[in-house]
This record gives C-alpha cells, sequence and structure tokens, in this order.
C-alpha cells in the first residue's frame, strides 16, 4: 500500500503519468471529468493501449433520460457548463486530442445524475498492465488537471487483488448502471471538440468583411447562450436570420415572419436585429414595437439567449437590461435611449401623444421590428365577400398601421411577426405587404406605385393562383420590372442584370428597358426562363412572407441530416367531448343564473362596451371564487378595479373588442348602476356565498394531478403541469387549495404572475419571489407544479413540463395557442403533451364550444391558429345573440388563406462547427452605445 500526498510530490507526474506507462486499461470513477486532464496526461493517455473508462457526475434530471433526444440535450447543457470556449489558446492542443480520443473511442465517458447515487464523492481507479498486473488508487482527485496538479489532494493506492477487486466492482457498477448515458449519444460534444481546437476570435469591423452570410452568421451566434445553454437554433430560425443579414445587405430586409405559435419567433427576430446592428455599428438604432405585457419577455430574451443589452420605455423612463431605470426629462428622453436597442410599446403609439411620436419619427433606424403586427390593420374590415375597391374606400388604417407607414422611410430594415397574418380578409395579408412597402421600392415597386403589385385583389389572385403574370415578353415585362428580383433569388435574375449593368441596389426599371435587353435574354431567361411561373414563384407575398408551421416542419426531410426539421410534439386533448363540462350544483346555478341576468340588464341600458356588459360572466366563468370576488368589487366604491386580466400584463392595444380607459363613458355606466342591477349582484353574491368552496373545477384540477379519473391512466403530477388561468383570483385561489391539501405536502408550487405578485408555496405558506426564480426553477427540473395567469401564457419556456390544465378558457382564443405553446414547443423533451380544457355545463364558454366545436378544427386549418377576432363569437353568445354568434364563425371559415407550403421557407445551415468566433466584448460595446 502507497499513501500519496500532493505536498510531498507531484501526482501527475510522480503517479498518474507512471502508472499510465505500459498500461492495457484505465477505468476511473471521478467526480467530474474535463479535457485539463490532456494538459497533464497527454502522452501517457495515448500510450494506454486498451480503452480508458471514465463514469463521473452531471447535472442530469431523470427527465432528462425520458428520450435519446433529451439525454443529448441534457449531455450538451452539462459539456458547455464547464465553459471549455474559455480554455487558453495554449489548451487548443488538448481539444485535438480529446477529439481524436472521443471518435476513435480510445476513451469513453459516461455520465450518471445526481438521482442515482447523489454527487459522486468517491474517487477512484483501477490501472491494469499486460503481464497481468494491476493497482487500484482512491482519494480526493478529479479527473482534470487541476486535481492532478494545482490543488492539495490525498491519494492511497494498493496493489493487493481484493482492492482491485472492490475497486473495479464499484466501477463496473457505475458504468454498467442504466441511467449511465454515454457521451457517444451526444455527437454535439466531439463536435464542439474540434470546433474549439480550432477556433478563432475575429472583431467587428473583420466581421463585417466577411462576405459569407452564413460564416457571418454563424460566428456571431455559435457561443451565444442559445448554443451554449440552449439548444442552438433549429434550421427553420438560422434561415430567418440569414435571409434578414443578406436582404439587409442588399438595401434593406422587408420581411414578415408568419410562423405558428411555438416555433421561436423573438429568437430569429432577436438574432436578425443583433446581424443588422452589428452590420451597420456606425449606423441607427433598432426600435422593437412590441405589446406592453411582451416587453419584459423581448429584453429577457435577449439578454438570456444572445446577451443582447437593451433598454424599454416604461412609459416615463428607459430600464436597462439590468433593471435600471435612467433619469429622465419625461417623453423629450424616448429619443435618447441608453442602449442601441430600445423596446416601445405599441400603447403608445396607439395613444397617440404627438410629442412622443416625433421623438420616435425624428431618426433614422437600422431597423424597427414590430411584434404581433397583425394590431396593424384597417379599420371595419368588411366581409369576405367585399370587393376589394370596397375595403380601399372604407377601411381606414388603425392608428398603429398609419404610425408605421410613417417610420418605414426612416429605416433601413422593417420586420413584422405575427402567427396570424390573416384574421377577416386575404387583403390584410397584403397589407402587412403595404406597410413594409413604404420606404423601400423592392417590396412591391417604386414610389409611384404604378407596378400592378399595388393593386390588392389582382396581387392577391396571383399569390392565390387565381390569376397568372401573362407569358407574353410585353406584358409580362411590366410584373418583372418593378421590382425586379435580386440576383440571388434566381439565374434568371442575375444574368438580366448583368445584361442592363444593374446591381442589386436598383429595383425599378421602366418599360422601354426591355428593349436594351439582349435577344437571347428576352428569349432564353424572360420568356422560357422567369416568366412561366413567375406569379406562382416570385409574387411579393412570397417574396417577403416566411411562414413555417409546425406540421411542415414536423413532417419535412432535412436533407442535411435525413430527419425532420422539427422533432415531432403532438398534442393529447382531454375535456372536448360533449359530457366533459363540469356540473354546476344547486346555488352556483343559481349564480351563474343570476349573472347572466346582470348582464342582460346591463345590456338594456349600456350601448357598446361588450367588455363591461359581459366582465362578471367572463370572471364567473373562470371559477366561482374568481366571480365572488368581482361581485364584492361591484358592489364597492371603486368597481373600476376589476379589470379584464392580471393587471400588470394588460396593454393599449386591445385584440378585439377594447377595454375602455378608467374615466370612459363606458366606465362611469359600471359606477353608476340602477337598484335593479345592485339588486341582482346582491342575489348573485349572496347564492356565491351559500354555495362555498364547491367548485367542480378543483375537483377536477385534482383529479387531472393526482389520477382517480376515469379517462387518467397517469398522475398528471409526475409528469409536470403548467395550469393557466386569466385571472390572479383564481390562480391564487387553486394555489392555496392545493397547498392545504396532504397530497402536496413536500412538494413546492408557484405561482407566476403580473404586478409583482408571484410567488412559491412551501410547507403550506406562500411567499412572494421573483418570476426569474420560477423560470429558472423550472427550467433546472425543480418546480414541476405552476400556476400562471396570462403572464405567463408569453416568455415563459416550460418544455420540461409535459402537462398542461386551463382551468378556463380565455375569450381571447390566441391565448390558449399562447398557452399550449409553453410546453409545446422547441426542446420539449416528450413526444406528446397532454392539455386539459375546463369549463362549466351551460356556461358562456360551454355554449361557444357547442357552436364551434364542428368549426374549430376547419379556422385551425386555414389559419395555423385561431384569429383573434372570433373573441366576438364569446360576447355575442354571452349577449343571446348566438345568430350573430354563426355568422361570425361562418364569415371568418370561409375566409381564403392565401398561404400554403410555398411560405414555408427552410434550408438548413451548419453554424455549429464555425471556428470563427465574434468576439463577445465588441458585440456589447457596440450594442451598449445609445441613441
Amino acid at each position: 500500500m502507497l499513501r500519496h500526498s500532493s505536498r510531498r510530490l507531484r501526482l501527475d507526474q510522480n503517479v498518474l503519468a507512471k502508472r499510465l506507462v505500459g498500461a492495457v486499461t484505465y477505468d476511473r470513477i471521478a467526480g467530474y471529468f474535463r479535457s485539463s486532464l490532456f494538459e497533464v496526461a497527454g502522452e501517457a493517455l495515448a500510450q494506454v493501449q486498451g480503452p480508458i473508462r471514465i463514469v463521473c457526475n452531471s447535472d442530469l434530471d431523470p427527465q432528462d433520460l425520458i428520450t435519446a433526444a433529451a439525454a443529448q440535450a441534457a449531455l450538451r447543457r452539462s459539456w458547455c457548463a464547464g465553459k471549455p470556449e474559455d480554455a487558453p489558446p495554449a489548451a487548443l492542443p488538448r481539444y485535438k486530442a480529446l477529439y481524436e480520443a472521443l471518435t476513435s473511442k480510445r476513451i469513453e465517458v459516461r455520465v450518471l445524475p445526481d438521482t442515482a447515487f447523489g454527487l459522486i464523492h468517491g474517487k477512484a481507479g483501477v490501472v491494469r498492465r499486460a503481464d497481468g498486473r494491476a493497482t487500484a488508487f482512491l482519494g480526493s482527485v478529479n479527473e482534470s488537471a487541476s486535481a492532478w496538479r494545482l490543488n492539495y489532494e490525498l491519494l492511497w493506492e494498493d496493489d493487493a487483488p481484493d482492492t482491485v477487486a472492490w475497486v473495479q466492482e464499484e466501477f463496473d457498477a457505475l458504468w454498467n448502471d442504466p441511467r449511465a448515458i454515454d457521451l457517444s449519444v451526444c455527437p454535439f460534444i466531439a463536435q464542439d471538440v474540434q470546433r474549439i481546437a480550432a477556433r478563432r476570435i475575429i472583431e467587428v469591423p473583420q466581421w463585417k468583411a466577411t462576405a459569407d452570410t452564413q460564416i457571418a452568421a454563424a460566428s456571431a451566434a455559435v457561443e451565444t447562450p442559445v448554443y451554449r445553454r440552449e439548444q442552438g437554433l433549429w434550421p427553420h430560425q438560422k434561415y430567418f436570420a440569414q435571409l434578414a443579414l443578406e436582404r439587409h445587405r442588399l438595401g434593406g430586409a422587408r420581411l414578415v415572419l408568419a410562423d405558428q405559435v411555438g416555433l421561436g419567433k423573438t429568437v430569429q427576430l432577436a438574432m436578425a436585429a443583433m446581424l443588422m446592428a452589428l452590420e451597420d455599428p456606425d449606423g441607427g438604432p433598432v426600435l422593437v414595437l412590441a405589446p406592453k405585457p411582451l416587453l419584459q419577455q423581448w429584453q429577457g430574451e435577449l439578454m438570456e439567449l444572445l446577451h443582447l443589452p437593451s433598454a424599454r420605455w416604461n412609459g416615463r423612463a428607459w430600464v436597462d437590461e439590468h433593471a435600471l431605470e435612467y433619469p429622465s426629462e419625461g417623453v423629450r428622453s424616448l429619443g435618447k435611449c441608453p442602449r442601441r436597442i430600445g423596446l416601445v410599446s405599441q400603447g403608445l403609439v396607439v395613444r397617440g401623444l404627438p410629442e412622443a411620436l416625433q421623438q420616435l419619427l425624428s431618426r433614422r433606424y437600422t431597423c424597427v421590428i414590430v411584434d404581433e403586427a397583425h394590431r396593424a390593420r384597417r379599420r371595419n374590415v368588411p366581409k369576405v365577400d367585399a370587393s376589394d375597391e370596397d375595403v380601399d374606400e372604407r377601411a381606414e388604417p388603425n392608428k398603429l398601421m398609419a404610425f408605421l407607414k410613417q417610420i418605414g422611410p426612416c429605416t433601413k430594415s422593417m420586420l413584422l411577426a405575427t402567427a396570424t397574418p390573416v384574421q377577416l380578409h386575404p387583403l390584410e395579408a397584403w397589407d402587412l405587404l403595404d406597410i413594409l412597402s413604404h420606404g423601400n421600392d423592392g417590396v412591391l415597386g417604386g414610389w409611384t406605385r404604378t407596378s400592378p403589385w399595388f393593386r390588392p385583389s389582382h396581387c392577391l389572385a396571383v399569390a392565390n393562383g387565381e390569376a397568372s403574370v401573362p407569358t407574353e415578353v410585353k406584358a409580362g415585362w411590366q410584373y418583372v420590372r418593378d421590382p425586379l428580383p435580386a440576383r440571388a433569388e434566381g439565374d434568371g435574375f442575375d444574368r438580366i442584370r448583368r445584361n442592363l449593368d444593374a446591381d442589386d441596389h436598383t429595383w425599378q426599371f421602366a418599360p422601354e428597358v426591355l428593349d436594351k435587353l439582349s435577344p437571347a435574354i428576352r428569349r432564353v431567361q424572360l420568356q422560357n426562363g422567369v416568366l412561366p411561373g413567375y406569379g406562382d414563384q416570385f409574387n411579393p407575398l412570397l417574396r417577403c412572407i416566411v411562414r413555417r408551421t409546425r406540421g411542415y416542419l414536423e413532417a419535412t426531410v432535412n436533407p442535411a441530416t435525413g430527419g425532420y426539421f422539427l422533432p415531432k410534439v403532438t398534442v393529447r386533448l382531454f375535456g372536448e367531448d360533449s359530457t366533459s363540462a363540469l356540473g354546476l350544483g344547486g346555488y352556483l346555478r343559481e349564480a351563474y343564473e343570476e349573472a347572466e341576468e346582470f348582464s342582460r340588464l346591463m345590456q338594456q341600458r349600456v350601448r357598446g362596451a361588450g367588455f363591461f356588459k359581459t366582465l362578471l360572466l367572463r370572471r364567473l366563468g373562470s371559477s366561482m371564487e374568481a366571480g365572488r370576488n368581482t361581485v364584492m368589487k361591484l358592489l364597492s366604491s371603486a368597481p373600476d378595479e376589476v379589470t379584464d386580466e392580471d393587471d400588470d400584463d394588460t396593454d393599449d392595444v386591445a385584440q378585439g373588442e377594447e377595454s375602455p380607459p378608467r374615466g370612459s363613458t363606458a366606465t362611469s355606466d359600471f359606477k353608476d348602476f340602477t337598484k335593479a342591477e345592485v339588486a341582482s349582484l346582491q342575489r348573485c353574491l349572496a347564492l356565491l356565498q351559500q354555495g362555498g368552496n364547491n367548485d367542480p373545477k378543483l375537483d377536477a384540477v385534482l383529479g387531472y394531478l393526482l389520477g382517480g379519473r376515469p379517462d387518467v391512466s397517469e398522475r398528471w403530477i409526475d409528469r409536470g403541469c403548467i395550469l393557466f388561468s386569466q385571472y390572479y383570483d383564481t390562480a391564487r385561489w387553486v394555489g392555496d387549495e392545493m397547498a392545504k391539501r396532504p397530497e402536496f405536502s413536500g412538494m413546492e408550487i408557484g405561482l407566476y404572475a403580473g404586478s409583482n405578485r408571484s410567488g412559491i408555496w412551501s410547507g403550506g405558506r406562500f411567499q412572494r419571489c421573483d418570476r426569474e426564480l420560477l423560470k429558472a426553477r423550472v427550467r433546472a427540473g425543480e418546480l414541476k407544479l405552476l400556476l400562471g395567469t396570462d403572464a405567463a401564457s408569453e416568455g415563459l419556456n416550460l418544455q420540461r413540463l409535459g402537462t398542461l390544465i386551463n382551468i378556463d378558457l380565455p375569450w381571447n382564443p390566441t391565448r390558449l395557442e399562447q398557452r399550449k405553446g409553453r410546453i409545446q414547443r422547441i426542446g420539449q423533451v416528450r413526444s406528446e403533451v397532454w392539455v386539459a380544457n375546463l369549463r362549466y355545463r351551460g356556461s358562456v364558454e360551454d355554449r361557444v364550444h357547442e357552436v364551434l366545436a364542428d368549426r374549430l378544427e376547419s379556422i385551425h386549418q386555414l389559419f395555423g391558429q385561431i384569429p383573434d377576432t372570433l373573441e366576438d363569437v364569446w360576447v355575442k353568445i354571452a349577449l343571446a345573440d348566438e345568430e350573430e354568434a354563426r355568422r361570425l364563425i361562418d364569415r371568418t371559415a370561409a375566409t381564403r388563406n392565401p398561404f400554403d407550403a410555398k411560405y414555408s421557407k427552410v434550408e438548413d445551415a451548419d453554424w455549429e462547427t464555425c471556428s470563427l468566433v465574434l468576439e463577445p466584448s465588441s458585440v456589447n460595446e457596440q450594442l451598449s452605445r445609445g441613441w
């Protein structure tokens, strides 16, 4: 037996290296393994004849072992957490050695989750030689350079057969444990090792000189957090960011990103913004216009995924990525953003304060990004069968749409994002292009608006295949010449532009330019090459709108990998059949009927304001507790404190029927109730109080979470669950009730809400906490039961959770899509997620479900999700106008969808192996500059 101390001798030279000389195998148990081992034992490791096997710890969660894809993702996270890219240049040779060892299988590494045996504090090894001799060692040493060379370590060595057998038995038990994951199942690690071995850092000027947009985009992205902490970017996301950079370099990117919910629009837009801002380091700022509830999400994702500094306008001052609020001079400070990227609420535009709008319109931007761009629309869009000429005459743009047309000439690039580019009429898709065309002649044509693409009905007819571009050269040239697509969009355009000696920055060519084209170009490139199928392949909608659905990406093979562009995640719905509605008994049923009576009384007295007339039914349809609190507030002296949602998450731009501002006529109507209305509210409250807490929704929630329902074969709590409600009252009540029950003792329950009301129930007590803590704990797999208001329906990545319960059904159907998108999203570890929708029998939600049940699927297939405008269906049914509700549904279902698979633009690009890396501090420096 030998005893070694690093205080007395160097363990790397005098123990490890010497024992490995002439070894045929080396089996090692280590707390962790680092590539720095090659710095101290590279030559000795290379001389080991047989396999070197290392089993070590990782931060794997049991959920990471559900599928091979989940294991790969977890290994990737664990590998990147060690920050191998931060190694000094002198360490690069060890990465080459590690790459060769891993790919040749000379070194095999397996990792165990902490939940298997706890942290691996026991460290040991067995070295065997060709002559049959073996030695074993035990001690505090991990398998890294710092452990073998720098740390104070103690090591006991023993070559006794029983000692060697004992250590070998322990190693074999860990190595062969079914929970141990082989690093080889994650090809990213070997790929990353090879990339780091060839890594070269470049500054922004060198980056700008990189002509290849793929390399430029990859070098800017490959070491951002989205690649090092998350899963990287998927092919459809890389494609859009790269396309935006290409178009920006041609004079301006003007694109609509219309991807379905859950496909990561924000990170695509943020990546594009970063690339364009770096491309123009001395250019203008980047302005992001988004609904107020999404501003913090935007700021969070910019920093969390890309390490991009930004500032958001909170209505009075700028707040940077560190939550630091800057001194303000009121609206005048709006034009003095302390960061290159500024985030502003669309509500500011809608309110139309002249000084504020002038501040935004008084500068030149590198890019303007508009999230939820379908909010920029015409007023009173007519029926689907109305002619587009009628639409043009009477449908004026709303304030947001008018502003975007004003700011268009003030920006080089503009990106519009919406999952529902068409809400009521196909014209809305053309309207988005019309917005983009202001300030850029390459979208629909020149500012004279003489291009045939400026005729909405004709442009849409060509896009739908109902009309075609003439194939006769002179007539067809009218479509091609204004705007003439860039060279990269086709060989024919490249040859035409070369024949005219015209670069890609010129979009318009006069009719007589046709005579300047050589006969060969006219005949071969124009007549035979470009014009046949031109409208089908190069109409402005197709050139400027990028729309990918989950179904398309999950069913289309990626030629680069042989797999699908996106792993399939299906949704299994519960509670959808007609018998699944929850019955209200006795007093609660009567209370709901009294709420309906109150709404009828309000309808007789108040004109318009469908929101106010139906507010009590909306909240009572969520839970009896929310209804009880609402009635009490309405009967109090401050009924205008009753809002439609979690207060912190409302915005000035309504989707559907607007919530009137406080102090409006509708609000005063709520303060001045008639005697009959007061009496109705009092009866409703008395019935709710008599009904107590016997809410069938709570029983249904417990049935799903804990099992016991006939349609539930597995406890949902074991898969992790997010429970959504539109109202804080409901979410808080359900959490309080669950926290009291013994079935949840020892389990923490999170609440994600607005207005600083988030928190965690632990040991039956509720403590407030920051929402960022909840997000981090869900991401780490530490919190598996979460309640959320619609503050959590955007910007929260819950792919570790496998189930979702909608305690209520929001009247804005887009909210349901957004909620589902929290778990049916990129990175979900399961191939199927479960969603349950709860509703009371006979409620407005139940009657809407009955009316919509046979139409929702066809409408969803038409648009990719349910349009916001169907919120009016809920209002009409609540006000007993079912006939008008059915007309609205039929009108929506009859809308022509101008989109099909042609818009699903996606190509894979290899960013992951890019050895060029844009220096991150230079990026931070560029984007930390103010306006």
